[in-house]
């Protein structure tokens, strides 16, 4: 079993940064993606940025140029730089791999990122 310890998220004004990061632990897999996703009040949860194991990196639109992802083996971090107020929700760790039975996703606890005008 996999789990995820997210840190980082805060309060910050309009066009400031924060970096995010998640390690994973316990029974960890060679092949497996790693992300984050977010959900924002009364909106459906979004991707924002996932990176897989060999590197190859996929970003929502909405965060392409201003948030960068990146990883080594089993911690992922998100950089995310000109903050917007819309990028205001919670932000959650997502850890993918396959198994016989079909994919599995494990997700962190969340953290909150506010981002003030």
């Amino acid at each position: 079993q996999v789990q995820l310890a997210e840190t980082g998220g805060g309060q910050v004004q309009s066009g400031g940064s924060l970096r995010l990061a998640c390690q994973a632990s316990g029974s960890v897999y060679d092949i497996n993606v790693m992300g984050w996703y977010r959900q924002a009040p009364v909106k459906e949860r979004e991707l924002v940025a996932t990176i897989t194991n060999t590197r190859s990196t996929d970003y929502g639109e909405s965060v392409k140029g201003r948030f960068t992802i990146s990883r080594d083996k089993s911690t992922v971090y998100l950089q995310m730089n000109n903050l917007k107020p819309e990028d205001t929700a919670v932000y959650w760790c997502n850890y993918r791999h396959s198994s016989p039975f079909g994919k599995i996703d494990t997700w962190g606890l969340g953290t909150q990122v506010t981002v003030s005008s």
